[in-house]
């Protein structure tokens, strides 16, 4: 068999539950629950981060967000952020670091065709995807959303500023289009299609015909009567000037419904597309998210139980991602794994699967689990790390957190307040188990600490500004 194409599709804010796959009974997503039928599907797959840039670079370099730099979103002022809290926002690169050989590379040394599709959101002049090795860029820039334009053109992307595009053109339509040309048009040689759509990422957009749809359905089952969102305080903070969250605790929003239905549709017609080029049989498939659903800010316009919060937060709900890969003859179609790994580990899987030799030193924190794929029942990741030293934008406060086994250990810095859960029988993360388990507590607390201190990691340090910001908020 030649060299496998890659297809790596990334969603933007996409939730663990988002999917019919993954228990939604308010989506649809048959194209995607069709690709899981075909593929092994992940239970426990994680982003390095819960935002955007981070777990982006992460995939790219085989890297924790620590260990290159890159630690919040990218946003283009040149400054930290704000202080929002009893914490001052450490610094962090706005831009992915040239230094880095990122896995386009990589493949492209390998004799890959590279190409990059949609959201970038890396950096700018002298960071962008063509930059870092890939041959072609449609859509990627520093932007983390379709900007002022919205998903409906005329865009604000700077990336396609020059395109004639006829206007209400739909971003994710467009975007599927771009890969469609390219791979039919593609002669020689396996190709690496890095697909990272801009969607579900705000502003909340869709066609009209789809959110007529789901308002019908929202009708239907009898979720127009019920609170969607609820104003709570389980995992109060004191970074926010009212310390209660909006969160979402059903999934019924038509918008992001439809939303959904249109990115389901379009990798569903990707994907027929590859297989009329002859190619889908040897085309290795990923899909994922960068980070949680948007459950406790801009609206909240998902759901992610049973997991706890969404979008960046340091709970499941923020890095718990939906993980389908499909490889045929390769992996059992239908296949489940519950096997935790992380986003950094994409990196050198990808290298063993194009039988392209390791580069330990650039992947260093990525761990292969092409062994996983074929079929290993022994294959253990080990320890799995984040580190968020800010505050999120939907709420969430600066912090670590380390899986080890069914445990996760969680250590928040503003109080220094750590917390303990069983994820195997507790995956909201509803009970503490600090206190009842000081050995374990410790020992995970240990090797975070150690971990952190070995990849350099920055943490936060005290506001001095912290009581008057109060007094005036």
């Amino acid at each position: 068999m030649s060299l496998p194409n890659i297809l790596f599709i990334l969603t933007d804010d996409l939730g663990w539950a988002d999917l019919g796959c993954y228990g939604s009974s308010f989506y649809e997503t048959p194209n995607l629950d069709a690709l899981a039928k075909q593929s092994m599907r992940f239970t426990n797959a994680y982003a390095a981060c819960p935002v955007c840039s981070p777990t982006r670079a992460s995939i790219l370099t085989g890297k924790y967000p620590a260990t290159v730099g890159i630690t919040d979103w990218i946003d283009w002022t040149g400054g930290v952020h704000p202080c929002r809290g009893r914490l001052v926002d450490v610094p962090y690169l706005k831009n992915l670091p040239n230094s880095e050989t990122i896995l386009a590379a990589a493949l492209s040394e390998g004799g890959y065709a590279t190409w990059h599709v949609g959201k970038w959101h890396l950096g700018g002049e002298g960071a962008s995807p063509q930059d870092h090795g890939f041959d072609v860029n449609i859509g990627g820039c520093h932007m983390g959303d379709p900007g002022a334009g919205g998903y409906f053109s005329p865009w604000t992307i700077p990336a396609l500023a020059d395109v004639d595009i006829p206007d209400g053109t739909y971003l994710t339509d467009y975007l599927t289009d771009q890969a469609i040309d390219l791979v039919s048009k593609h002669e020689d040689g396996p190709f690496f299609l890095n697909l990272w759509y801009y969607t579900v990422h705000t502003p909340i957009e869709a066609k009209a015909d789809k959110i007529a749809k789901y308002e019908a359905r929202a009708r239907a089952m009898g979720l127009d009567k019920v609170q969607a969102c609820v104003v709570g305080d389980k995992f109060p903070t004191e970074n926010t000037a009212d310390d209660r969250i909006l969160r979402r605790v059903v999934q019924s929003d038509p918008v992001y419904a439809a939303m959904i239905e249109s990115l389901d549709e379009n990798i569903g017609r990707l994907l027929a597309a590859i297989d009329t080029a002859g190619q889908l049989e040897n085309t290795l498939v990923i899909f994922t998210s960068d980070n949680g659903g948007l459950a406790t800010a801009a609206g909240s316009p998902t759901c992610n139980a049973p997991l706890a919060e969404g979008k960046g937060w340091m709970y499941e709900g923020g890095t718990r991602e939906p993980l389908l890969i499909k490889w045929p003859g390769i992996i059992p179609a239908g296949s489940m794994c519950s096997t935790p790994i992380t986003s950094p580990d994409f990196y050198p899987t990808l290298l063993q699967a194009a039988e392209l030799a390791l580069m330990p030193d650039q992947h260093c924190d990525g761990v292969s689990f092409l062994a996983l794929l074929q079929g290993d029942e022994n294959f253990e990741r080990g320890p799995i790390f984040w580190h968020y030293p800010h505050y999120g934008n939907q709420g969430g406060t600066p912090g670590s957190s380390v899986r080890l086994g069914d445990y996760k250990l969680i250590e928040f810095f503003e109080e220094d307040r750590v917390e303990l859960y069983n994820l195997r029988v507790d995956l909201g993360e509803k009970t503490n188990l600090a206190e009842a388990e000081p050995d374990r507590t410790a020992h995970m607390k240990q090797l975070l600490a150690e971990w952190r201190l070995s990849v350099e990691a920055k943490i936060p340090q005290s506001n001095p500004d912290w009581e008057e910001l109060r007094a005036t908020s």
